[in-house]
This record gives structure tokens, C-alpha cells and sequence, in this order.
């Protein structure tokens, strides 16, 4: 999968430990240079191996050595200029939306304020430049006046809303790492100064430059401040899917304890071992076992599935699912922090807070591009002082403003987290969580799709079929002795024996010994007679005599049946054969992937003759049969020859190995945690129509970050030259810094509101 090709990932590092992943959020963070400074401060710190920031989530994931790096870490980004708290697995789920609309309501009553103070400030100068009369009655009315009440409220603007930019930005500058805030309090600040010397030192100043800025500075700290909370409210609607995932934790649970009376309590006040009782159209407050009771339970916000489960004794039930009309009692099992709805809730917070290998650009770019805005900002004052048009220093400062104003890197990013956040967010709606944040960038770009059957393309649930005694064995007592072999096995065929000869009423008994020989069959003794159940090559290699079986191995392979073979003491004594049904998704979900241009393999242990059946009813063209579990990791390696990316989709233990081993690995949530935690997707339905809309999704996401990156780059790229007053010469157009304020402001908007566009996605054919 993906970090079995990224080294950060697999290093263990000279500690000669794997590094533990440490999370914390970041408060202060503002645009992609904020972004850099947070990286550089704590990979400096001793211990740290590598460290990741995401500017959207506002948190940082580290890989570090250490019994205990939380104070250096802390200590590191306070240095920067930046919060950290460090995040564990029992703190409650962070809830982007609320904490995003915090920050909007905060900026939001900041804008209020910065607005009332700016509005006398641009009526009273905007209006004069406007109306003539206007200004001629404001001279003649308020005199000098004019300039000190727009000294006051500008001056007031900067010092109460305005005070973020410069706390943040003057001490980033003076350490020699400028970000956002250090082009804001630059731009205000200096169109803010240079009206304060006019107003009230007028003779510091060249004849015919006397113009006052203060509505300049006022309204680029009001554009900006409306930018961001515009931008914050937008980010928080990034966050739904985390906020829809956390509000299906009901607060209470109805619990008895010690054999007490029912009381409601606090959900975070359940134990395990507690019984709690669930009543018709309640929510399941946390996961365990059925004790007492039945109902259905509708479990589609984990499986995607939307016909309800039954639910009796024995059965399992997992928290924030919609319990139907009747009522049950459970056990709990697995409360807070361990619950599925948790660990769901931590996948999707994980990925959304990873960085796609196509950030890699953005950092080397944001990494030098507010200082040499700045030195472009200074050679703009510079050439507008020495070879401008009269008023010379006036045009200098305002387009050497417009310039530090509208390059701000806010956008550059945005653009790339954001749609991460709506895309796994987006995923997990439709039941696909993705484990590992870059599988989006990795699954995108997948060329080939390779399909584990058992499970997978199949039900994973076979039933007999055919069972033919050779010899003298008769029928009942080859199903019987080869039913008690298969006891103590776990293998799906094993269950389905010994379901068939329950349903025949034929006794088990217990084998006196047992062995399994993975992906080939079983070896026991019943009664007294040695049974070999296997694979023509497992009962080949224990000298067993296989013509006379050869006939019926034939027929039923090209029936598209698992023939399975027995031997009773070294001698062949019949052919059982299994049928998998196809899921009823399957032919429709590799039509689906044909159609997005995949090439689609299947990979099986079964005999080539029953596997091509399979292949053809799926319409699968490409099939490698016969394969052992150990196997399935060379067939990757070989489908990756030439280049190619390769997705592996499996359920069981013994996809394990091939899901690690490809670019990408996706797991059926139905199957086994080993497949689950070696994959880099989960589909917690087990249609594999998920991976059709993972794809799709995947597709859909990276090119709208290619959009959204596209706009930041040549938003900068065209207008600072513009604000530099490239245009001035053949067209007389000066860019005001007014208008950068709200160009820069809209363009994180923008990227935003496109990212958003990816809630609306659908997948084909839905």
C-alpha cells in the first residue's frame, strides 16, 4: 500500500524503535507560511522524525521517539508564535463544525466592530472623491477635523480587531520569517503611518503627497477580517461528516449494574460489563452483546445497508445504530474511546488531516514566497519612488501596499486540505473510510484493480452442492466422517460441510487428531481413519491416487464449482464440490470499473477451470488461479511490472500480505480486523460497488485540488504584477490595495466554496 513505498513511514530511525504517532491541534494558524514555521519549529525538536501540518484541520501529526515530547513539542510551536495541545484517544472527537462556527462568531464580532469605525472613515473619503460638493463641505465643516477623526477610528480599527495581524505578523517579521499576518500588519501599518506623518507632521513630506491612507488601512483589516470569517464558516461546513459522525452518540444510556435497577446515565459514565437496555427507536449508546431481547436494528450508518438487522441473544450490536420496534438488553463491550463509532470518527480525523504527496510543491513554493513578496513589495516602492510619476512617494506606498495585500499565500494554502476534508468526509457518508489520507492521491491514479473471490466478489458464505462417493464409501458416511474432520476448522467450506450434514441430521463426532495445512486442506483422524479434505495438489503430495477422482474434478470445475477431494486412509474416496454465489453488486460494480478504464484481475486459490466460470459470470477477463496465500503478494509485484499501480481489494487474513504489498489496499469491513489494519481503504459495506465510488470519489477530489490549486497560483501570479502597476504604463490602471484586500479575502473563499462542491458528488449511476 501506499507507505510500503514511503520511507518516512517505515523508517525505524537510528532510535532502532518503529516512532510513535503523536497528534496535537494547532491554534494561530493562518495561511501556508504559518503552515511552514509550525513544520521547521517542530522538526527541530530532538526526537522527532517527521512531522505533518495541515493548515484546514488545524492539526499537526508527528512520528517521534521520546517517553515524552509533548512539553518540547508545545514549547517548539509556542516559540513559532503558535498553540499546541496535544490530542489523545480519550478526548472527545473534535468537532470541526462547532469549532470552525466558534471562530466565525469571534471574527464575526470583530467585522462588526472594524465595520462600524471604517464606515465615517471611506464615507467621509470615498464620498469626497465621489461627490465633489461632498468633500468641498467636509473641508469647509471640519477642517483639520476630518484628518483627526480618521486618524482616531483607523487607529482604533487597527488597535481592536486589527491587533491579530500585528501580534502575530511584527514578531514573525522580526524573527525573519514573515507570514500572512507580516504582509497584513506591513500593508495596514504602513498606509496607517504614512497618513499619521501627513496628519500630523505634514512637513516630513515632498510638496504634492500629502494624500491620507487611513481608509486604506481600515478597510484591508475589515476585507480581511470578512474573508476570514467567510472562509471559517465555510471550513466548518467542510467538517459536516465529522459532526454527523459524533451527534450519533446519544448523550445517555439506560444501564443496570451489579444486578441494580435501570437508571439513566451519562454515556461517558458506562462501563464494561454494565447491561444496558435499549429501547424501541432508541439509538445504541455504545458496542456489545445481546443478552436479552429482540428487535432489528438499522445499521446503515456502518455497513451502508439499508435493510435492518435482527438482533436476539448472542448477537452483536454496535453503538450510535437506530434500534426498530422491539426492545433488548446488552452487555457492553467496548465503551468511549474503544467503541467502532470512535474508531470510525479517528479514521476519518486522520485522514482528513493528511498531506497528499502533491503538497510537496505548495511547501517549496509557500516556503520562499512571503519573503519574496516582500522584496517585491520593496523594489515596487523603490521604482515607483525613483522613476514614477508625480506624487512619487504616494504611488510608491500604495502600490508597494497593494502588493504586500493581495500576495498573500492564504489560498495557495487552502487548497489542497479543504478538499481533502469534504472528500474523505464525503467518503465516509457513503461508507468508505479511508485509513491513510494519501490513498486519495494513490487510489486516483490506480491503473489496475486486483480482486480477491472468497468474500470479496463472492458471498463469501458457500453451500454444498455435490457430493459424490468413489468406491465403496457410502454417501451419508463420506459426508458424515468428512463433517466431524472439518469441526474444528474455521474455514468457510468447513462451515458449510458441517451445516449440510446438521441439516441431514447425520452425528458429529470429534476427530481424536487435527491439523490444517493453510490454503490446501485438512488432516484428521475420525474413528480411527485417517481423512485427508483438500486441493488435488494437497492429497497429490500424501501419495494419494487421484484418476479415479479425475472424471467428476473435471465436470464440476467447468460448472464453475470448487471441487474438493477426500481420501479415507491414503485412499480416494470421493468429490465434494461448494458453490460461492456471486455478490449481487459484483457483475455490475466491474462493469462500473471497466467504465473508469481499470483493469480488473481476479486472484484465487481455486483450480483454473472453476475460477474461469467465476471470471466469465463476473465479466472478469484477467483471472490468476490457483494461487496460495503467500502468492497473492507476487501476483501484485508481477501486475506491477512496467510501472503499473496496482489496487488490491480482500477481506481475509490471507489478503493481508497482498494488501500491504500493493500501491493501494482496499478491505471489505465485512472481513477480518488483520485485513482491515493492513489496508489503506475500508468499505464497511461489503458491496464492491465502494470501490467504484472510492475511485470515483478519489478522481473527483484530486482534480478539484488541481482546480483549486490552479486559481491560487494564477490569482498570485497574475495580480501582483498588477498591484506592482505593470498595467500603468499602456493603460493608466493602478490595482488599489482596497481591491487587493478583497481579491485576496474572496480567492480563499472561493477555494473553499469549490472544494464544497465535492459534497455534492455522486457516484455513477446513482
Amino acid at each position: 500500500m501506499t507507505q510500503h513505498h514511503d520511507p518516512a513511514k517505515v523508517t525505524t530511525s537510528a532510535h532502532g524503535a518503529q516512532p510513535e504517532r503523536i497528534e496535537f491541534s494547532i491554534e494561530g494558524m493562518t495561511c501556508a507560511s504559518c503552515v511552514s514555521r509550525v513544520e521547521k519549529a517542530i522538526k527541530a525538536v530532538p526526537g522527532v522524525d517527521t512531522a505533518s501540518v495541515n493548515l484546514a484541520t488545524e492539526r499537526a501529526t508527528i512520528h517521534a521517539h521520546g517517553a515524552s515530547m509533548s512539553g518540547a513539542i508545545e514549547a517548539a510551536v509556542a516559540g513559532a508564535g503558535y498553540q499546541a495541545h496535544q490530542l489523545t484517544h480519550d478526548h472527545p472527537p473534535h468537532d470541526a463544525m462547532a469549532h470552525h462556527n466558534h471562530n466565525a462568531d469571534g471574527l464575526g464580532r470583530d467585522l462588526a466592530l472594524a465595520a462600524a469605525l471604517t464606515l465615517p472613515i471611506a464615507v467621509f473619503e470615498m464620498g469626497g472623491h465621489l461627490v465633489p460638493a461632498f468633500h468641498h463641505w467636509t473641508m469647509m465643516t471640519l477642517g483639520p477635523w476630518n484628518a483627526w477623526l480618521q486618524f482616531a477610528l483607523a487607529t482604533l480599527v487597527l488597535a481592536i480587531p486589527g491587533r491579530r495581524f500585528f501580534v502575530s505578523g511584527i514578531p514573525a517579521l522580526l524573527k525573519g520569517q514573515p507570514e500572512m499576518n507580516a504582509l497584513v500588519a506591513l500593508g495596514a501599518g504602513a498606509a496607517w503611518l504614512y497618513s499619521t506623518v501627513v496628519t500630523f507632521a505634514p512637513q516630513l513630506i515632498p510638496a504634492g503627497n500629502d494624500a491620507l491612507y487611513f481608509e486604506a488601512a481600515a478597510v484591508i483589516v475589515t476585507l480581511i477580517l470578512l474573508g476570514r470569517m467567510l472562509e471559517a464558516r465555510a471550513k466548518g461546513r467542510t467538517g459536516a461528516a465529522i459532526t454527523a459522525l459524533i451527534k450519533l452518540s446519544p448523550k445517555t444510556a439506560r444501564v443496570s449494574r451489579d444486578g441494580g435497577a435501570a437508571a439513566d446515565m451519562p454515556i461517558e459514565a458506562v462501563r464494561v460489563g454494565d447491561i444496558v437496555l435499549v429501547r424501541p427507536g432508541e439509538r445504541i449508546p455504545v458496542d456489545g452483546t445481546v443478552t436479552e431481547g429482540m428487535s432489528h436494528v438499522d445499521e446503515s450508518m456502518i455497513s451502508g445497508e439499508p435493510a435492518p438487522v435482527a438482533k436476539a441473544a448472542g448477537a452483536a450490536v454496535v453503538g450510535g445504530t437506530v434500534n426498530g420496534g422491539g426492545s433488548f438488553s446488552f452487555r457492553a463491550e467496548r465503551v468511549g474511546s474503544d467503541t467502532k463509532l470512535a474508531e470510525i470518527v479517528r479514521m476519518v480525523e486522520a485522514a482528513q488531516g493528511a498531506k497528499l504527496p502533491i503538497e510537496a510543491l505548495v511547501d517549496r513554493v509557500t516556503g520562499i514566497f512571503v519573503p519574496a513578496v516582500i522584496v517585491v513589495a520593496i523594489l515596487t516602492f523603490l521604482g515607483w519612488y525613483f522613476f514614477g510619476p508625480e506624487p512619487a512617494l504616494s504611488l510608491a506606498l500604495v502600490n508597494a501596499v497593494a502588493v504586500l495585500i493581495i500576495a498573500c499565500p492564504c489560498a495557495m494554502g487552502l487548497a489542497t486540505p479543504v478538499s481533502i476534508m469534504v472528500g474523505t468526509g464525503r467518503a465516509a457518508e457513503f461508507g468508505i473510510l479511508f485509513r491513510q489520507g494519501d490513498a486519495l492521491q494513490a487510489l486516483a491514479g490506480a491503473d489496475v484493480v486486483a480482486i480477491d473471490k472468497t468474500g470479496t466478489l463472492t458471498e463469501g458464505k458457500p453451500v454444498l452442492t455435490d457430493l459424490i462417493p468413489i468406491g465403496d464409501v457410502a454417501r451419508d458416511e463420506l459426508l458424515g466422517l468428512v463433517a466431524s474432520a472439518e469441526a474444528r476448522s474455521e474455514h468457510p467450506i468447513a462451515r458449510a460441510l458441517q451445516k449440510a450434514a446438521e441439516a441431514e441430521d447425520l452425528p458429529s463426532v470429534e476427530a481424536e487428531t487435527f491439523e490444517a495445512v493453510i490454503g490446501n486442506g485438512i488432516r484428521a483422524r475420525v474413528e480411527g481413519r485417517m481423512v485427508l479434505v483438500g486441493t488435488a495438489r494437497f492429497l497429490g503430495t500424501q501419495g494419494v491416487d487421484l484418476a479415479p477422482l479425475a472424471a467428476e474434478m473435471s465436470r464440476l470445475g467447468e460448472e464453475g464449482k470448487s471441487p474438493i477431494l477426500v481420501a479415507i486412509d491414503d485412499k480416494a474416496a470421493g468429490v465434494i464440490a461448494v458453490s460461492d454465489a456471486l455478490k449481487p453488486t459484483t457483475a455490475a460494480a466491474i462493469a462500473g470499473l471497466k467504465r473508469l478504464g481499470r483493469r480488473v484481475v481476479m486472484v484465487t486459490g481455486d483450480g483454473k477451470a472453476t475460477a474461469r466460470a467465476i471470471a466469465q459470470a463476473a465479466g472478469i477477463d484477467e483471472v490468476h488461479a490457483g494461487v496460495m496465500p503467500e502468492g497473492k503478494a507476487d501476483v501484485v509485484a508481477e501486475l506491477r511490472k512496467g510501472g503499473a499501480r496496482v489496487a488490491f481489494v480482500g477481506d481475509g487474513i490471507n489478503d493481508s500480505p497482498a494488501l500491504a504489498a500493493a500501491d493501494i489496499g482496499i478491505a471489505i469491513g465485512t472481513g477480518t480486523d488483520v485485513a482491515i489494519e493492513s489496508a489503506d481503504v475500508v468499505l464497511m459495506s461489503g458491496d464492491l460497488g465502494g470501490v467504484v465510488t472510492a475511485i470515483g470519489l478519489s478522481k473527483a477530489t484530486m482534480r478539484n485540488i488541481g482546480e483549486n490549486l490552479f486559481w491560487a497560483f494564477i490569482y498570485n501570479a497574475a495580480l501582483i504584477p498588477v498591484a506592482a502597476g505593470l498595467l500603468y504604463a499602456p493603460f493608466g490602471i493602478l490595482l488599489s490595495p482596497m481591491l487587493g484586500a478583497a481579491a485576496m479575502a474572496l480567492s480563499s473563499v472561493f477555494v473553499v466554496g469549490n472544494a464544497l462542491r465535492l459534497k455534492r458528488f455522486r457516484p455513477k449511476g446513482a
